[in-house]
This record gives structure tokens, C-alpha cells and sequence, in this order.
């Protein structure tokens, strides 16, 4: 049986996912923000995960390398928006969102990789809205709004394609992936896809093997 890790299976995607990989026999490692996990699966084990906190972050990653479990496919999703329709950075606001997006999600995935089985899969959740290409076309929607957030997804891009470089010779592929505009808290209402369907192309990612370094809406390439 193989073993995914997603961060934030709180609700939304993350919830998604994890039912879906459990619906296919994985075995599952989720992390929540909270003390309370929405599934319950004898496959399913479930860690309580702050990625604003070094120290939550220390600890998670230590109980999970306690449980023995290798890792054949890390899935780095948890993040936050909290720009409320900005159109200039907000300092405190950026300062949040980089410690959570960028360097909380990263500090996780470094002390999880020695985890990572050889042949396995790492993905970052990104967004469209970290393409540089995509907002100098005028592609990418509301250009100049949500700036934190969109400097987070920027970031992460990047350590996408770093971290494949790094671990090219480890067959570990690392890919950046696009979720889709979902109706989640971040999405809001009027987004076009459900939870569901954006949890189907992530996976149908995860268990492919695609070129490493690259980034991915289903199975398309996105522009950097």
C-alpha cells in the first residue's frame, strides 16, 4: 500500500483529496490546523500542523517520522489568501502570508523528504496567480489584487523547480500544480469548480510521472 502526505485536510480540497486517495487505497498522513480531523479511516492517520509556527512544524514532522511511514507522494497544499481585495502590499498581511505559503510550506517539505521513497512525487500547490507570464499577457485574473498572496505562489514556483534540479538524481519528481479556481474559502462561491473535481486532477497528477520541475493544471502545462 502506498502513502500520501497532504497538508490541510481540514475541508475543501485537502478533505478531497484525502478521500479520494483513501477511495483508492492509499495510505494516508493528513495534517489540520485544529485538533479535529473531518475523516476517519483506519488508513488514515492525522497530525495537527501550524505552518506560521517553527515549533508546530518541528513537532508534526518528528511524530511523523516516529510512525515509521516512507513517503511515496508529498502534497504541500495548505495555505492561506488573506488579502482582501488589495491592490498594495500590505506588510503585515505579505509578512503572514510568506511565513505560511512559502517558508512554513517549505521548512515542512525539507524535513519530510529524507522520507520520500525513490520514484516518488512532490507537489506544491501553486495558482495561476503566481505565473509572471500569465499577468504580463493580462491572463491572470484581477492583475494587481491579492498581492501576498500572489508573491507567495511566485515563491514556491521557484522551489519547485530548484528542488527538482536538487533531487533530479533521486528520481523524486517535483511538480508545481494549479488546483483551479474551486469553491473553497480561499475560491469563494462563484468559483467554477468543486472541491471534487479539483481534488481528481491533483491526483491524477500525483500518481502519474510527469517531467520534473515543471507546473501543471490536470494535464497541461501552465506558463511560469
Amino acid at each position: 500500500m502506498k502513502t500520501v502526505l497532504i497538508t490541510g485536510i481540514d475541508r475543501g480540497i485537502g478533505e478531497a483529496l484525502a478521500e479520494k486517495f483513501l477511495k483508492e487505497q492509499f495510505f494516508v498522513i493528513g495534517t489540520t490546523l485544529f485538533e479535529n480531523a473531518p475523516l476517519s479511516n483506519n488508513n488514515l492517520l492525522v497530525y495537527k500542523l501550524d505552518l506560521s509556527s517553527g515549533e508546530s512544524i518541528a513537532v508534526c514532522s518528528e511524530e511523523i517520522i516516529k510512525s515509521g511511514k516512507k513517503i511515496d507522494i508529498l502534497i504541500n497544499l495548505a495555505g492561506i489568501n488573506i488579502d482582501e481585495d488589495e491592490t498594495k502590499v500590505v506588510i503585515e498581511k505579505l509578512r503572514k502570508t510568506l511565513e505560511v505559503n512559502l517558508i512554513g510550506a517549505i521548512d515542512f517539505a525539507e524535513r519530510i523528504i529524507p522520507l520520500v521513497n525513490k520514484g516518488g512525487h512532490i507537489i506544491n500547490i501553486s495558482s495561476t496567480a503566481g505565473s509572471l507570464e500569465m499577468v504580463d499577457k493580462g491572463l491572470s485574473h484581477n492583475p494587481y489584487h491579492y498581492p501576498s498572496y500572489k508573491i507567495s505562489k511566485v515563491g514556491i514556483n521557484m522551489y519547485t523547480r530548484t528542488l527538482a534540479l536538487r533531487l533530479k538524481e533521486s528520481d523524486i519528481t517535483v511538480s508545481s500544480v494549479h488546483p483551479g479556481w474551486v469553491r473553497t474559502d480561499i475560491g469563494g462561491p462563484d468559483a467554477d469548480m468543486s472541491p471534487e473535481e479539483s481534488a481528481l486532477g491533483i491526483y491524477n497528477i500525483a500518481i502519474s510521472k510527469p517531467e520534473t520541475g515543471q507546473f501543471w493544471f490536470k494535464d497541461e502545462h501552465v506558463a511560469w
